[in-house]
């Protein structure tokens, strides 16, 4: 299977790193820093279940791309897009299928718009990874799952095959015969670890210790899953319950690579994460006081770092 992945860091480095393990045909498509930093250092992947690797790649510009690929796996932040559609539209082809696993969900239509709805799958990654200063791949959990599915709910050649390649390289891959509301189980655990991290500037277990801590996460929590609920999308006992113990426990130190972006001074992926869960809110009637809360606070921040960096 021949596959370009749009983005070397924390997704696309590791999730390529297992892919060519698996023997995939695979490059990158990356900006001209990142190309010369993998021309020169490899690919370096830290990573608590197979250790250290580091190897060589295929790192391309987007001038240099060329059709003739199976899958474009796209690891991009929600607000890179537009450049990310721009630079993967040499690659794509009658053929090709695009596999996107960026957070929220309105990033499927966009791209549907861009390539047709025929070419572009769901994706769902599950990984606690950063890329360093170093440019490294640093895989902090076990977690390196990865959720793939027709938009329809087909079984397809194109998903089961990748599915069994993923798997062959190590990454805890599944196929889904639901993939949307695997999107929106994704979206209500993200919404509500963003949500409480970045406004408490804290961990689950930081805010769980706070008096009224508790409380706040399992009220935004609840909320978050009945918009999910309005929208089609009700999450499984099961599911729900994991969550539920997720931001249970005292001791836990997650928090969302949001706070971490947000606390490096780096750009946040608020409109795709906090800003759906809001606009899902209003849409299903749900009193949005929490989450317009969630929202200004990041906003606010993007507006301070605006003025900051100057004209």
């Amino acid at each position: 299977m021949r596959i370009l992945v749009l983005g070397a860091g924390a997704l696309g480095g590791y999730y390529g790193a297992r892919l060519l393990e698996a023997g995939a045909n695979l490059a990158f498509l990356v900006r001209a820093r990142r190309q010369e930093q993998l021309r020169k250092n490899g690919l370096v992947v830290h990573c608590p279940v197979f250790g250290t690797t580091q190897r060589s790649v295929t790192a391309l510009q987007a001038s240099e791309v060329r059709p003739g690929w199976d899958l474009v796996l796209l690891t991009c932040k929600a607000y890179d897009l537009e450049d990310a559609i721009a630079a993967i539209r040499p690659a794509v082809g009658p053929e090709t299928a695009v596999l996107p696993v960026l957070n929220g969900l309105a990033h499927i239509g966009r791209l549907q718009e861009a390539f047709g709805e025929a070419a572009v799958l769901g994706g769902v990654a599950r990984i606690q990874a950063t890329l360093t200063p170093e440019g490294e791949v640093r895989n902090f959990a076990q977690w390196r799952a990865l959720t793939v599915g027709e938009l329809d709910g087909r079984t397809t050649p194109r998903v089961t095959g990748f599915v069994a390649l993923a798997g062959k390289g190590g990454i805890q891959a599944e196929a889904s015969s639901d993939i949307r509301g695997a999107l929106w189980a994704k979206l209500v655990m993200l919404g509500t670890l963003a949500g409480a991290t970045v406004l408490m500037r804290g961990s689950v277990g930081q805010i769980l210790r706070a008096p009224g801590g508790a409380g706040f996460l399992r009220s935004l929590l609840e909320r978050n899953a009945a918009i999910a609920a309005h929208h089609g999308a009700p999450l499984a006992p099961a599911a729900l319950e994991t969550i539920r113990a997720m931001f249970g426990d005292p001791a836990s130190k997650l928090t969302a690579s949001m706070l971490r972006d947000l606390e490096s001074g780096g750009r946040i992926e608020s409109d795709a994460i906090l800003g759906e869960l809001l606009e899902g809110a209003r849409r299903a009637g749900i009193e949005p006081a929490l989450h317009e809360l969630t929202m200004l606070h990041a906003r606010t921040y993007e507006q301070r770092r605006a003025e900051e960096a100057g004209p």
